[in-house]
């Protein structure tokens, strides 16, 4: 087993991730390990990756147009007046304006379902607030993750609905019967881990004052001439642009909302932002360049895990992993569950996709836990928390790119250390343990 694909392809990636190798690098050796391990030559390998990448081509546009919504939505001046709101709101309160992030990163995932979008729109122009402050941006990267994550797992409506639909449907598939309610149910305890961790990380890991380092150094009268950062919020006035700026983003909302396309959201809000002449038609080039250089590497980051996650399914190798992994338990239930949660993380590292891990999973967990006596309420939480365990510290998760995304636009937070490995010590870890309760005790 320990020559297995999946196993050796995520300890190089996680191994070259640690190694500050950047993410884009670490999944393209990573991916070419998989084909070679399984047999396959360079060519091939790169071939099956290449063939699979445009899994992930209308997510990857997306981003990219989200990142330009937001450029010309900075552009607009809006987000001068957010942030000097906050200032007035949370000046000496870091603990509460982590809290705050995590409670509307929540809404993005059911009340309006826009999942990351709403990132690159809020979290840059929020960083200059956040060094003074002195809040650490590896408690605002844990607050986003868990706002990204925790709804979909605990709460059956948007995103969760969806996820909550994939455990119970291919459980049934797999002849194993589930209300829908049963599974919002059994995903409680699991769910309530994540909760543990973003306290321990907002109120003990974290809550020490700390500045992002920028990659160059400079002096600090310059970083704070950069930034615009002052002892007092900067007068603004509400302008015809802001209203404009409002309607742009409502009707984007509703647009992605209606027609479920987040390239139709943001392509409205970019026409209407250039219509209503909030931002000039000369700044194009200015605007599709820092967009790009905002949202560019998620984008292309996503494309190449999508390669990287065909090549795992298509080698066999995580089938293998898991009946390898099952026969060795037998029908012991507390071994069952503990090798369950841990492919589980294994795969969901590599695949970077809850709800793509779960159709996997659930083929061959549900004949075990049947065989195994465990109830439908304790599979299905076992299936979720494993589907769900490893999104959270991925580096091709969007999970973690997503706020990478927006706490590095200034160039002072990096993607392993600062999102990946927080998320993953904050979240994994209690998931795991709640998810091995939820097993016994449902």
């Amino acid at each position: 087993m320990l020559t297995n694909a999946v196993i050796i392809s995520v300890i190089v990636m996680v191994a070259l991730s640690l190694l500050r190798v950047n993410v884009l690098f670490a999944i393209l050796i990573s991916s070419l390990t998989a084909g070679l391990v399984s047999g396959m030559n360079f060519s091939d390998s790169v071939n099956l990756m290449v063939s699979g990448m445009g899994g992930q081509a209308n997510t990857a546009l997306s981003y990219i147009l989200l990142g330009i919504f937001a450029v010309m939505i900075g552009l607009s001046g809006i987000t001068t007046l957010l942030v000097n709101q906050m200032l007035k709101i949370f000046t000496g309160k870091k603990t509460m304006l982590a809290l705050a992030i995590a409670g509307i990163a929540c809404l993005s995932q059911n009340a309006v379902p826009v999942h990351i979008a709403f990132i690159p729109i809020l979290i840059p122009p929020l960083l200059g607030l956040f060094d003074r402050l002195k809040l650490d941006r590896r408690a605002v990267a844990s607050a986003l993750t868990f706002g990204l994550k925790a709804p979909y797992i605990m709460i059956p409506a948007g995103f969760g609905l969806i996820f909550h639909g994939i455990i119970r449907d291919e459980m049934i598939s797999n002849g194993m019967n589930i209300s829908l309610s049963d599974v919002n149910l059994s995903m409680l305890i699991p769910g309530s881990g994540m909760i543990v961790g973003l306290l321990i990380a907002i109120f003990i890991s974290y809550r020490k004052d700390r500045v992002s380092k920028p990659a160059i150094q400079t002096p600090p009268a310059e970083l704070d001439m950069a930034e615009g950062i002052t002892d007092e919020p900067a007068p603004a006035a509400w302008k015809m642009e802001h209203t404009f700026t409002i309607i742009a983003i409502i009707a984007a909302l509703v647009v992605q909302l209606v027609s479920k396309s987040l390239v139709l959201g943001a392509l409205t809000g970019i026409i209407l932002l250039f219509i209503t002449r909030v931002v000039k038609f000369h700044d194009g080039d200015k605007v599709v360049q820092e967009g790009i250089g905002m949202m560019g590497m998620i984008a292309f980051v996503m494309l190449v895990a999508s390669g990287y996650a065909t090549v795992l399914k298509e080698t066999g190798s995580v089938t293998e992993l898991v009946e390898n992994t099952t026969g060795l338990v037998g029908n012991s239930p507390m071994l069952l569950a503990f090798f369950m949660l841990l492919v589980g993380l294994i795969i969901t590292m590599g695949i970077g996709s809850s709800f793509g891990t779960i159709p996997i999973l659930a083929a061959l967990y549900v004949p075990l836990c049947a065989a195994a006596g465990l109830s439908p309420l304790a599979t299905a939480a076992l299936i979720g928390t494993a589907g769900a365990l490893g999104d959270a510290g991925s580096p091709a998760s969007d999970s973690t790119l997503g706020p990478t995304a927006g706490l590095n636009a200034d160039g002072r937070h990096h993607h392993i250390w600062d999102t990946c490995v927080p998320t993953f010590l904050h979240y994994n870890i209690p998931l795991f343990i709640f998810g091995m309760i939820a097993a016994f005790v449902l």
